[in-house]
């Protein structure tokens, strides 16, 4: 990844009011972070800890049906998290669904840094700057979950939307169109609460006043090209529903 960007956008120049995200779309460490190894085993970094599994796939499946713009990160989660404000604890994690990260165990504050000014500054700059380019831009991030955590029961949903209290303009709506589909379990908040202060669409929505969804799925249901590709087509029709009636 030396030469690599931290991001990488797909259709900048696409018409939609929709920007697609996806802050967790791989589960790549750069090379100049400990020599690429962050001290876990090729299954740990293959599971949910450190990338959102499927939700690129669906991210650009979903960007397409909506003809938008997508941004999605090119570093895994575990190297640093685009998805938390710089001074959140969990920015860089040292334990995870009971894998301990040693790496990021040993990080001193210069490492911690260097992958700030990066990775995780620059994505957000160019997050931000594509946010821009419209003044009606409308946020719709795409996450995926593990459908259970260790020591943890089985979650039922299959789909989940995350919202804040300062902005649930989409999400409501969204929810209510979700439960009207017969086979889906939908999440409210589930299976993590809303948003986190400086977390991305606290940064890219809620302070610049963007109508904004955050969408889960969960990970066993998006696993290869031909599900993403249908829950893409499944999604972006409720979603345009959704904007036009909401009236933003």
């Amino acid at each position: 990844m030396t030469d690599q960007s931290p991001y990488s956008i797909t259709g900048p120049e696409r018409p939609s009011r929709w920007l697609v995200t996806c802050d967790h779309a791989r589960n790549t460490v750069p090379d100049w972070v400990a020599e690429g190894d962050l001290g876990i085993a090729a299954a740990d970094m293959a599971r949910h800890i450190a990338y959102d599994v499927g939700a690129l796939g669906l991210s650009e499946a979903l960007a397409e049906q909506l003809d938008a713009p997508l941004i999605a990160s090119n570093f895994s989660r575990l190297v640093i998290d685009p998805n938390r404000g710089e001074d959140d604890p969990t920015l860089v994690m040292q334990l995870y669904d009971g894998t301990i990260i040693p790496t990021n165990r040993n990080a001193s504050p210069a490492q911690i840094e260097a992958r700030l000014e990066r990775l995780y500054r620059p994505y957000h700059n160019a997050y931000a700057k594509l946010a821009a380019q419209r003044d009606d831009t409308v946020i719709c991030a795409v996450h995926s979950y593990t459908p259970k955590l260790r020591g943890r029961g089985l979650r039922p949903w299959q789909v989940g939307v995350l919202h804040a209290p300062a902005d649930s303009r989409l999400a409501l709506p969204l929810i209510a169109r979700l439960c009207a589909e017969a086979d889906l379990c939908v999440g409210d908040n589930e299976p993590y609460l809303g948003h986190l202060e400086g977390d991305s669409i606290d940064r890219h929505a809620l302070q610049h006043g963007r109508p904004n969804v955050l969408i889960e799925l969960r990970n066993d249901l998006i696993e290869t090209p031909e599900q993403q590709a249908q829950w893409a087509a499944r999604l972006a029709p409720i979603l345009q529903q959704v904007l036009t009636e909401s009236g933003l």
